[in-house]
């Protein structure tokens, strides 16, 4: 890690100096938003269709539902009231999953009807559905955060696993681990991150046995993660303001302080197709968008978020546009443009 200098710190705290970005001029980029119509709804964690909408939730107000990019339209599917969804995805076929984050369950639902069938589970303790993501033969793997499980959702038969994760033992107390971001590598092993404790977490997909990995400071918080087209997985680090960089074959790990520093908050986290690592930094305002080039290990480009963003917790990249998308505590929807893909080297062997 590349740890910045006290003093330079406690003046960017005070926003009297511009974060170095390196030998490179910043990139700013293109950031567009949608104000959603639905107010202080908290619009969340949009997820492109094959169709081309984008879908969404809205946490405080109940409800999923899309954005017409083109028109500007959005649709609404009302949800029961206290659902509290958290997370949606949209399979190939076009179905809606969401977490019903308040009321213990995973459900799909038909993007034309809004009709929804409830997967309910099989642990009342698995109170709090999380985060969601589609693994390799379409199965739906998630996180319960409070509830400290990772679980997996067959989508052919309903059935739900869950697995338990490590408690945290301090100060004569037990709490959850929070597991919390989630992704599939290439293999179609989930990776998660445990945002109560400094360890990142995987599960092999056919004994369901959960493996940790332990990052180097006791004081880190992973929040979000993302992997590589080398399965190399890169996480940002809420508490102490890092981007960091697990090698699951070593146990290796490299860490980098954010442009704005220790108390940058970064969250919702995307990875593009030329393996560049994009945050947003929640921790100041107006919230920053944040490229980082693996290649140089540079921060090259940071954005301003126009409406302020409030905090920005999930993001999704989209490969046809090169763009990646969020939704913002300041109830809107937005769409980041990024630069040009960098060539891929292709290597023998």
């Amino acid at each position: 890690m590349r740890p910045l200098k006290s003093a330079f710190l406690s003046l960017l705290a005070l926003g009297l100096v511009v974060p170095v970005l390196g030998a490179q001029e910043n990139q700013t980029i293109e950031i567009a938003e949608w104000d959603v119509p639905w107010e202080q709804s908290r619009p969340r964690d949009p997820y492109v269709a094959p169709d081309g909408k984008v879908w969404f939730v809205g946490q405080r107000s109940h409800y999923t539902a899309w954005l017409d990019r083109e028109t500007g339209e959005f649709k609404q599917f009302p949800l029961q009231d206290g659902t509290g969804p958290h997370n949606v995805v949209v399979a190939e076929d076009g179905t809606v999953y969401y977490s019903g984050n308040r009321v213990g369950n995973i459900a799909s639902q038909d993007p034309e009807s809004g009709e929804v069938e409830i997967f309910p589970m099989p642990d009342e303790a698995a109170r709090d559905p999380h985060t969601l993501v589609i693994g390799n033969e379409g199965e739906i793997w998630f996180t319960v955060q409070q509830g400290n499980f990772v679980g997996r959702l067959d989508t052919e038969t309903g059935e739900v696993d869950l697995l338990k994760t490590p408690d945290v033992v301090a100060g004569g107390r037990t709490s959850s681990s929070r597991p919390y971001g989630i992704k599939i590598d290439s293999d179609g092993h989930p990776w998660i991150v445990l945002f109560n404790i400094n360890k990142i977490a995987t599960v092999d997909p056919e004994s369901m046995q959960l493996k940790t990995f332990d990052l180097p400071d006791e004081g880190s918080r992973p929040r979000r993660l993302v992997i590589d087209s080398e399965d190399k997985v890169w996480y940002v680090d809420y508490a102490l303001g890092r981007l960091g960089r697990l090698d699951p074959l070593t146990g290796d790990v490299e860490e980098w302080d954010n442009p704005s520093g220790s108390q940058s908050r970064p969250y919702g986290v995307a990875i593009d197709d030329s393996d560049r690592i994009w945050f947003v930094e929640s921790g100041v305002q107006p919230n920053k968008f944040v490229g980082f080039d693996p290649d140089t290990e540079e921060f090259f480009s940071v954005t301003e978020i126009g409406s302020g963003g409030g905090s920005v917790r999930h993001m999704f990249y989209e490969e046809a546009t090169n763009s990646i998308w969020f939704g913002t505590d300041t109830n809107t929807l937005g769409q980041a443009k990024l630069p040009p893909l960098k060539p891929r080297t292709i290597t023998d062997g």
